[in-house]
């Protein structure tokens, strides 16, 4: 079987500000985890939602050994190993 790869990233940079007197870490990354509790599970779904309206890919989420909270890996692949009509 062959197989051929091409990778797409599409990268969040998130940041948060604060007032010239705060004494670092006193939100205990609040603004962080508002992002991992919230955030991130919606943009998720809607991700997933979206790629499942297209039935001739499949699609799942593959660990590379890096923290799911600094990455998340969406592997999809298009499988042409049953019917090589559908390579159009």
């Amino acid at each position: 079987m062959i197989q051929e790869e091409k990778k797409f990233n599409l990268r969040f940079s998130l940041e948060a500000t604060f007032p010239d007197d705060y004494d670092g870490d006193q939100d205990n990354l609040a603004w962080f985890r508002d992002w991992q509790a919230q955030v991130k599970p919606d943009l998720l779904k809607v991700i997933f939602d979206s790629l499942r309206r297209h039935p001739s890919w499949s699609v799942h989420v593959r660990n590379r050994g890096v923290s799911p909270e600094d990455e998340i890996e969406i592997a999809m692949m298009k499988d042409f190993t049953k019917d090589l009509s559908r390579l159009n």
